[in-house]
């Protein structure tokens, strides 16, 4: 059974986020509340949690995982940035985008694109999302939380509970949208948008 913790949304409570960043040094794999619905999340180095989110939204090895930062000191250790793609980044975020790049060498193997060796990351604009990076003090593998056969996001810390109480260990109570992520694939050296989610795609079309 999951253990429901309830985080306020505007000032999360230190305690409650550290309870949460404990049981995911302790191997656990979290649903919480992000600025584009609930995602799935457990460390980077966690092989069974990046196996659980799979088996749970039924993905297969062509999928993007995300990588979650903190602040860009963290994103800038995991993705190749030069200072075209830096001033694109850094103008658009903390916010709702999902930029996929060419992965360092910091990311392991088995979370990269096959082919084109990138991986997804962002800098949410959500207090809970951020105060649990803050706390945990390194980046969450993470894939937003829609379910097979459906098209939007979980919105409800209650209704993931009921939905996912017996395959995840935490679910953070938390208000969140579902509109999903813009993505932006600079994979090729320019930006691509690949969808248009909450995050303006104009400075990168």
């Amino acid at each position: 059974m999951a253990r429901f913790v309830d985080i306020h949304p505007e000032d999360p409570q230190a305690r409650a986020v550290g309870q949460v960043v404990d049981r995911l040094r302790d191997g656990a794999l979290i649903a919480y509340p992000t600025d584009s619905g609930y995602a799935l999340g457990c460390t980077v180095g966690n092989h069974d949690g990046k196996d659980r989110i799979a088996a749970i939204r039924h993905l297969d090895d062509r999928h993007h995982y995300t990588l979650v930062c903190h602040d860009f000191a963290q994103l800038g250790q995991l993705v190749q940035v030069d200072n075209r793609v830096f001033r694109s980044v850094k103008a658009a975020t903390p916010g709702p985008y999902t930029f996929i790049l060419p992965a360092t060498k910091e990311v392991p193997r088995r979370l990269l694109q096959p082919k084109k060796k990138t991986v997804g990351v962002r800098l949410p604009d959500h207090r809970v999302t951020r105060a649990i990076l803050e706390a945990l003090g390194e980046p969450l593998l993470s894939s937003t939380l829609i379910l097979p056969g459906h098209e939007d996001a979980m919105t409800e810390g209650w209704i993931v509970k009921d939905e996912l109480d017996h395959v995840v260990d935490v679910v953070v109570d938390g208000e969140c949208t579902a509109v999903p992520t813009t993505v932006v694939d600079w994979s090729s050296g320019y930006p691509e948008v690949t969808r248009v989610g909450a995050g303006d795609p104009t400075p990168f079309e």
